[in-house]
């Protein structure tokens, strides 16, 4: 069975006036339902991550301010949204949740966090409106407990992952692939284990054509016993911020293909959402419904 992390409080941490690009985690559920895709059962809660987990991807220093809501005017300007408590709750259930997938994952081959993506925060930061890296306190998890030997995270957001590259920079286990607008956000690169920087500009076939031609030859290079994905959908040509063109058909073959690299090797994934910016909410959530329309027709 498809298993969704999913909490109301993903949507509903912030004041009225910034809670635009949370409304996605809401009423992707809410859509997936109302199409008939999945039912209450496919949805669960998660709880908040533990500190000790946290601290296994995150610096000392920068948890205990985040969670002491004690970060610097500036530390709090870099993440874009207005520090609270219940910002931070948010955060770690979104980890939670990424963790939980991933064990559900090992039992039914896929599973989906209904927000995450936060690639963003590195070990000592939060940037992008990301406080916490859920992926990467999930791939740290399942390295810690031996669940993992050799993991992939493959990050398709049009944004690079700087804050994963650089959590992973000196971690052999973990090989970061980021695929993302050249000119676009951060500033400021990190060092993944492989860079794909795309001009702006760059339409389906191009951008399907460089995927299909990288992901099955890390796969079969890097042996991955897991596989964490970042399904970002500010790749659209209609996001304000991605500055590349695809359409949302290719954005579901996109989705449909690391689906079935996954599956034809045998290996367990997690998803979770990742960016998505265009001025219509809708075209954003029926690009992210169409990542889970993806999975089903590719695992069930």
């Amino acid at each position: 069975m498809l298993k969704i992390a999913f909490d109301p409080i993903y949507a509903h941490p912030l004041p009225e006036g910034h809670r635009f690009p949370m409304l996605k985690y809401e009423l992707i559920p809410q859509q997936l339902l109302h199409e008939g895709i999945i039912t209450e059962e496919n949805l669960f809660s998660p709880e908040m991550v533990d500190e000790y987990i946290i601290l296994l991807t995150h610096n000392d220093a920068y948890w205990h301010h985040l969670r002491d809501l004690t970060l610097s005017p500036q530390e709090i300007r870099r993440i874009g949204f207005p520090l609270s408590a219940r910002l931070v709750q948010r955060s770690r259930r979104i980890s939670k949740g990424t963790i939980d997938g991933a064990l559900y994952a090992f039992k039914n081959k896929i599973a989906f966090n209904a927000a995450g993506g936060t690639h963003h925060a590195g070990s000592n930061w939060g940037e992008g409106f990301c406080l916490l890296n859920d992926q990467a306190i999930a791939a740290n998890y399942l390295l810690s407990n031996k669940l993992a030997c050799s993991i992939l995270i493959v990050d398709l957001d049009v944004h690079q992952g700087n804050g994963t590259a650089e959590i992973f920079e000196h971690e052999d286990r973990v090989f970061t692939f980021s695929m993302h607008g050249e000119h676009n956000f951060p500033a400021r690169k990190e060092r993944s284990s492989l860079d794909v920087p795309l001009p702006d500009g760059m339409e389906d076939e191009a951008y399907l054509s460089i995927l299909k031609d990288t992901l099955p030859k890390l796969i079969a290079s890097e042996r991955p016993d897991f596989i964490f994905y970042l399904a970002g959908v500010d790749v659209l040509a209609t996001d304000k911020l991605g500055r590349l063109k695809l359409s949302k058909e290719a954005c579901k073959a996109r989705d449909t293909f690391v689906f079935e690299q996954c599956l034809a090797n045998d290996i367990p994934v997690q998803v979770s959402m990742g960016g998505g910016y265009s001025p219509h909410v809708k075209d954003i959530v029926d690009a992210h419904v169409n990542t889970f329309k993806a999975a089903m027709d590719v695992y069930f």
